[in-house]
């Protein structure tokens, strides 16, 4: 079970074409149609997402949470979702296959 948990993950963020990065990095990298946001709570990881994504109503709730935690200010400037990199994952995986 933990080796097709893990296959899937690392298949998921090949499909995300999951960077990690540091938040100063430059935003030239990332595709028309599609934005950046960094997910996690103490280590970030950047993921490359695309815009249809916002109509869904889940990844709509993650927005909710982030702006209940940072505000519309946050202090580095970036889209911040503070939840674990697995369930974003896991989520961005169920969009994908929408």
């Amino acid at each position: 079970m933990d080796f097709c948990l893990s296959s899937v993950i690392r298949n998921a963020k090949q499909i995300l074409k999951l960077q990690s990065v540091d938040i100063s990095r430059n935003q030239s990298d990332v595709p028309r149609g599609h934005f950046a946001v960094y997910v996690g709570d103490i280590e970030r990881k950047r993921f490359v997402v695309p815009i249809s994504y916002l109509n869904h109503p889940s990844f709509q709730d993650l927005l909710h949470q982030a702006e209940e935690e940072f505000g519309f200010d946050h202090p580095t400037g970036v889209l911040t979702i503070p939840c674990k990199e697995e369930t974003f994952v896991d989520l961005a995986s169920r969009l994908n296959h929408l």
